[in-house]
């Protein structure tokens, strides 16, 4: 019986780098993948070696904790039927990842795609809206926003102006916008996102 519940060193190595990018996490199908019957996936967490995290999600028990890792746990919740993660950190909580300002949300901000139809968790706020992959790109294990769609974001939504014009001058600061870029994308944004950047001073 032990056999036929326990893995391979393949399996285990296989699974370790999965859960090695997704901070310790990993889900049942990527389980099932790397080599772990359902047998196997019930067995390791009635021992204690995987923790259950939701429904078809686990994570290595005695994985080192890291910072960010509960944004790739709700990168997992997110994903679709067939796997593929929906959710971008974003607007204030994508400021807060790249030290944007010192807003510090009360919620954490996910963008998802407009069909999007979960309900988001507790302390979780979901902006709809169909972000094209340019507008997106991955750290730590997570998506978020890129740091000039998230100073698009951000001028869109109820952010202080002192916080905007901290944020924006911040992101020039530490190179992550470049000037010219930011005024072109200011120039091409909807009337009203160019009128709270104009109420800031930019272009």
């Amino acid at each position: 019986m032990l056999a036929f519940v326990t893995a391979s060193s393949d399996a285990r190595s296989e699974l370790y780098a999965v859960a090695e990018r997704q901070a310790g996490y990993f889900t049942a199908a990527q389980a099932l993948e790397a080599g772990y019957s359902r047998a196997s996936q019930h067995y390791h967490q009635k021992v204690g070696n995987w923790r259950r995290e939701g429904h078809g999600l686990y994570r290595l028990e005695r994985f080192p904790r890291t910072e960010g890792e509960h944004y790739v746990r709700l990168m997992l919740w997110s994903r679709d039927r067939a796997g593929r993660v929906q959710a971008a950190l974003s607007h204030e909580s994508a400021l807060q990842a790249y030290e944007l300002s010192d807003v510090m949300p009360a919620e954490i901000h996910l963008s998802v795609p407009k069909g999007f139809r979960k309900k988001s968790p507790a302390g979780v706020r979901l902006h709809r809206q169909d972000l094209p992959a340019s507008d997106v790109t991955e750290r730590d294990g997570y998506r978020i926003t890129t740091p000039l769609r998230t100073l698009l974001d951000a001028a869109a939504s109820p952010l202080s102006s002192e916080h905007l014009v901290a944020a924006v001058q911040d992101a020039l600061d530490q190179g992550l916008v470049r000037k010219r870029l930011l005024d072109e994308a200011i120039e091409e944004s909807p009337d009203d996102i160019g009128a709270r950047f104009a109420s800031i001073g930019l272009p």
